[in-house]
């Protein structure tokens, strides 16, 4: 059975940057593995940045809710909400 961890949060801009903020204690110490190179620790917070590539596919802005899971041990990415193409 495949184990993983699935967590939903906001997405936030920061200093001009798309970013998930997701609690240590929370959940985010789960992810930490799975997110090296694209995440950092501060302030209890694992910090992932969103970038506008990514945020455009996905098409996720500022403020959308979005689901993260470490399944089959990598960082995984989803809206909760799809945004209608237009």
């Amino acid at each position: 059975m495949n184990d993983f961890t699935s967590l939903e949060g906001p997405v936030e801009k920061i200093d001009g940057k798309l970013v998930l903020r997701i609690p240590m204690d929370a959940g985010g110490s789960e992810f930490v593995d799975c997110c090296r190179g694209i995440s950092e620790v501060q302030e209890g917070f694992l910090i992932v940045e969103i970038k506008e590539w990514l945020a455009g596919k996905l098409r996720i802005e500022e403020g959308d809710l979005v689901c993260v899971s470490n399944e089959n041990g990598k960082f995984n990415i989803r809206p909760s909400r799809v945004r209608p193409l237009q």
